[in-house]
């Protein structure tokens, strides 16, 4: 049972691009935050990470940082230095907009203090929003913990070396190994971490929660209810309801209903299907249900959603302040029990 595969398969990278940055003596630089995720590695030298509002954070040669978000940082040689908006560096380096091709180029002065790589990586809304809203800030896959990173520091450096010559189809390649690298990097998160998360991540650590998810991220149109779900688990309806929300946070259902509205704000931003199609093909029992509930996750209507109007969690660049607040606060009961009632209208 491969639930983490299951979990991330609609967890794609749209596009990625790349940069080296050789450091070169004292550095300082600042990032506001991207939209998308962001995978650094150095090599020659660590460096210090620091989050907003967080101590700084000693990240050693050839560690693997992801920030899930692209959250505000800044990266020194000494937390003590002043940073320079690393912004105003790409600008004057980068060819076309932004995001269009690699980037090189040196900072400061003498020898070179590190070389740091770096993947901006654009993901689906559905990776956006179920996947990397439910993780930590910073995740930080140190090379002294595992003998697995030492392969991904070298798989980072091919990503952007790959770039970097701009060969046919290096824009597609370099999606398909960021695609690879995420994966990797939660594997090795997930093992070095055990049972500290919450949310989905904890829930895979254990097997009957784990068969629940897998059952709902294969068939999400399915009538699922909290009877057939804990019948997946192999629990009684009572105990699994208890460890479900244990692990998870939220309710079997609740999960269910964002599930379905982070798929379908996936399949709007894509475009090519109707809302009436995506309503349907995701159990939801009417249009007027799926939007009523669309609306309250996302804070604009499915349409509008589709024409690029995306001002709710759907569309939004910050971090949940946790996975419960997220969920709860944003699917009503009403919306969850009618998403998830059985109808005619549900089969597709």
């Amino acid at each position: 049972m491969d639930v983490l595969s299951d979990v991330l398969a609609d967890c794609r990278a749209d596009r990625a691009v790349t940069a080296r940055f050789r450091l070169r003596g004292p550095f300082a630089l600042e990032s506001l935050g991207v939209e998308g995720a962001l995978i650094r590695m150095s090599t020659g030298g660590g460096y210090w990470i620091r989050m907003a509002d967080e101590a700084p954070r000693w990240i050693g040669p050839r560690d693997l940082v992801l920030l899930p978000l692209g959250s505000a940082h800044s990266v020194s040689s000494d937390p003590a230095l002043p940073p320079q908006p690393i912004a105003s560096l790409i600008a004057r380096h980068a060819v076309g907009e932004h995001g269009d091709a690699p980037l090189v180029f040196d900072t400061g002065e003498g020898d070179a203090h590190i070389e740091l790589f770096s993947a901006h990586v654009w993901l689906s809304a559905y990776g956006r929003d179920t996947v990397m809203r439910l993780l930590p800030p910073i995740i930080h896959v140190a090379d002294a913990a595992s003998p697995t990173v030492g392969p991904l520091a070298a798989m980072m450096q091919t990503l952007v070396d790959e770039t970097l010559v701009q060969q046919p189809g290096w824009k597609l390649s370099a999606a398909r190994m960021a695609d690879l690298l995420l994966v990797q990097v939660l594997r090795a998160h997930l093992a070095q971490s055990g049972m500290q998360h919450a949310g989905w991540l904890r829930g895979l650590t254990d097997p009957a929660i784990a068969r629940a998810l897998m059952a709902i991220h294969r068939a999400p149109e399915r009538p699922w209810t909290l009877d057939t779900l804990a019948r997946e688990a192999g629990m009684s309806r009572t105990r699994f309801a208890a460890r479900f929300r244990e692990r998870v946070e939220v309710s079997p259902i609740q999960y269910l209903a964002t599930h379905r509205l982070t798929l379908a704000a996936d399949r709007l931003a894509q475009g090519g299907q109707r809302v009436s199609e995506v309503a349907r093909r995701l159990g939801f029992t009417s249009d007027k249900v799926f939007a009523r509930a669309f609306t309250r996750w996302a804070g604009v209507a499915p349409g509008a959603y589709g024409n690029g109007q995306r001002k709710g969690p759907a569309g939004a660049t910050g971090t949940a302040t946790s996975a419960t607040e997220f969920l709860v606060t944003k699917v009503s009961a009403t919306d969850i029990s009618a998403a998830s009632a059985p109808a005619a209208k549900m089969s597709p």
